[in-house]
This record gives structure tokens, sequence and C-alpha cells, in this order.
């Protein structure tokens, strides 16, 4: 190999290092695979893409079939409440109750069970601001932050 670098037609003293003619005849096959991999990382996040939006829709057509069973549900549960209401407040009367007693004797049940189910609903309503990540978020008081700081 000779001394001079100039003198081998090479302008690169590292010989496994392609010059920059021979550097431009081959990347073509490389700058062709590239294109390719980038059309096909491309394909590949149209094609999930279009699972989650389709999985998506079939959630959400799924969560309206559920809404809809739900108010069915509770149409029926509404029903039934009121056939076992008024079979109490019959069976009262036939007690020899006063017809008026009997109702609001039923309606200051209907009203109690109301008031505790209420109760139920704010306490867990606590939990849906998420408090612990709120209280993660805060920023540190002056003096915790000097707790961090020291040595």
């Amino acid at each position: 190999m000779p001394a001079d670098p100039a003198a081998s037609g090479r302008t690169n003293p590292a010989g496994d290092i392609p010059s920059a003619s021979e550097a431009a005849s081959k990347p073509a096959g490389l700058i062709d695979d590239v294109k390719l991999l980038g059309r096909e990382l491309v394909g590949l996040l149209h094609d999930r893409l279009e699972l989650a939006a389709l999985e998506t829709r079939f959630a959400a057509h799924n969560l309206v079939g559920m809404i809809a069973t739900g108010v069915l549900v509770a149409v029926l549960l509404v029903s039934a409440w009121l056939g076992l209401f008024g079979a109490m407040v019959l069976w009262l009367i036939q007690l020899g109750w006063t017809a008026s007693v009997a109702m609001l004797l039923g309606a200051v049940v209907n009203l109690a069970l109301a008031a505790l189910l209420y109760r139920s609903i704010l306490r867990q309503s606590r939990n849906l601001g998420w408090p612990a990540t709120l209280r993660s978020l805060k920023p540190l008081e002056p003096a915790e932050r000097s707790d961090y700081d020291s040595p």
C-alpha cells in the first residue's frame, strides 16, 4: 500500500470506509431499503390505528347497547318496586290502617331508602376526582423542598 493516500486514488485513509464516489454508487439499494422500511412502518402504523378505530367503534356500539339494557332494567325495577309498594299499602289497609297513613308510611320508607342511597353516592363521589394523583402533582412546600436540597 502506498504511503500517500492520494496516490492510491483514495481520499480516506481508513481502508474500510468507502470514498464518496463509492458511497454514491452503493447506497441506492440502502436508500431503497430505508424507503421500503419507512413505507412498511407507515403501513403498520396505519393498520394499528385502523384496528384501534374499529375496536373503539365496536366498544361504543356495545356501550350504547349496555346503556339501553340498563334503562330497560331500571324501568322493570321501578315497576316492580311500585308493585311491592302498592302491595304493602294494601296489606296495611287490610290490617286496619287508614289508606292515608299507609300511603304516608310507604312514602317515608321510600324517602329513607333514597336518603341512604344518596349518602352512599356522596361517599363514593370522593374518589372521582383522583385525589391521590392530584396530591402527587401538587408542588412541594418550601420546607419540604429544603429536605430534598440538602445533601
